[in-house]
């Protein structure tokens, strides 16, 4: 994995939004989700609370399964942690968990979801809201989908669908309410 480690902004949230990794350009910027997944995701929580880019760094902890950009796949793409890599990074989420005891999770894509939900298909976690318990703590998990430009399936039914379901179930959630 290539340094250097990207983070979000040190805010006491009770909601947390965990990633895959940092992309290339996230580095150098210097905060998670900078690009275009960024925009799409920021677009997202404008649509459903009326935020700004600014407004969602400030309310929501950003955490990332990994922290370090993976570098790229041989045939393009950025490369997805390996599960070395992602034990090797699990500390600092487990730590951010235990330090924040979230109400809310959001986790972000594949991975991120994997990390708090059994494995399954996206259209049968995105759009609905569980209750977990993650290292002693119970909080709410609405899962969402990848905002990369490369993954169409937010853009395309039924995942368009299901990710305003989610959203409507985000924007309702006590802990969003509360900011």
């Amino acid at each position: 994995m290539h340094k250097p480690v990207v983070a979000g902004r040190a805010v006491t949230s009770r909601i947390l939004l965990v990633g895959q990794a940092p992309g290339d350009k996230e580095p150098v910027l210097g905060r998670p989700f900078a690009w275009t997944a960024g925009r799409t995701l920021f677009n997202w929580f404008v649509a459903t609370s009326g935020w700004t880019e600014d407004e969602v760094r400030n309310r929501i902890y950003f955490a990332a399964v990994c922290r370090c950009f993976p570098g790229k796949r041989p045939g393009g793409g950025d490369r997805v942690p390996s599960p070395d890599e992602i034990t090797n990074c699990s500390q600092w989420l487990e730590r951010e968990f235990a330090l924040l005891r979230p109400e809310l999770v959001l986790p972000v894509g594949k991975l991120a979801i994997s990390q708090f939900l059994p494995p399954a298909a996206l259209n049968d976690v995105v759009g609905k809201s569980f209750r977990i318990i993650h290292r002693g703590h119970a909080a709410d998990c609405i899962p969402l989908p990848h905002p990369s430009g490369a993954s169409p399936w937010h853009r395309m039914e039924p995942g368009r669908s299901l990710l305003q379901q989610a959203l409507v179930l985000i924007g309702a959630h006590p802990a969003v309410k509360k900011l």
